[in-house]
């Protein structure tokens, strides 16, 4: 039997966490471990639950999302981060991707968006709301391809960070070392003009030919 997906709630506010997490739980196959009303909460329960998402809001006291993302991930790297808020701003997407959000979902989506976004993220992939979409897409790697050709080794590398898999997998995938993966990752974002794995991700999906 599969294990279900754990998930962290943290918001501000109240009747959003208690129908954040009503939503999920209802779900099959997803399972909600706490819910908290700030980022320094959220931190101290990472650590101490370790779930596999944490839906996280943007604007809170105490510590906002993003802070608190960045923080968490230096210590709980394997955490996947969903920022889940009103705020589609160019500057507060690009924060949270670069702090190192694998998702970032708006309050106004339906029901079932917010449900297949965080098992989506559990498996590695990058929910992006189309309006976060489109302020990654109009502000990293503009061209709709990259400066110089990938080769077909970075191709490969590329295809399956688009499809969630870590530097581990990705070299166990190919026979390669996760050093060699590194460094094909390395030349990939500087070709395509992304600077975090979400993005490249996404160019990915936009890109590379579906097998």
């Amino acid at each position: 039997m599969t294990e279900p997906v754990r998930v962290l709630v943290v918001d501000d506010h109240a009747l959003v966490r208690s129908g954040l997490s009503q939503l999920l739980d209802a779900a099959p196959g997803i399972e909600v471990v706490a819910s908290v009303a700030s980022g320094r909460e959220a931190i101290d329960r990472v650590a101490e639950l370790t779930p596999d998402v944490v839906l996280m809001d943007v604007s809170m006291p105490v510590m906002d999302g993003i802070a608190a993302t960045r923080e968490l991930l230096r210590t709980r790297p394997a955490t996947r981060v969903v920022m889940l808020t009103s705020y589609a701003e160019d500057e507060t997407v690009l924060g949270a991707i670069d702090a190192g959000a694998i998702g970032y979902l708006l309050k106004d989506a339906e029901p079932d968006e917010i449900v297949r976004g965080v098992r989506a993220a559990a498996r590695g992939e990058a929910p992006l709301a189309p309006r976060a979409a489109r302020v990654v897409l109009s502000n990293r790697g503009r061209a709709g391809q990259a400066e110089e050709p990938l080769t077909p080794r970075e191709e490969e590398v590329l295809a399956l960070v688009g499809e969630g898999l870590a530097n581990k997998q990705i070299a166990r995938r190919l026979g390669i070392s996760e050093k060699t993966v590194k460094a094909h990752l390395t030349s990939v974002f500087q070709r395509i003009g992304v600077q975090s794995r979400t993005e490249a991700a996404l160019w990915a999906h936009q890109r590379l030919p579906r097998s």
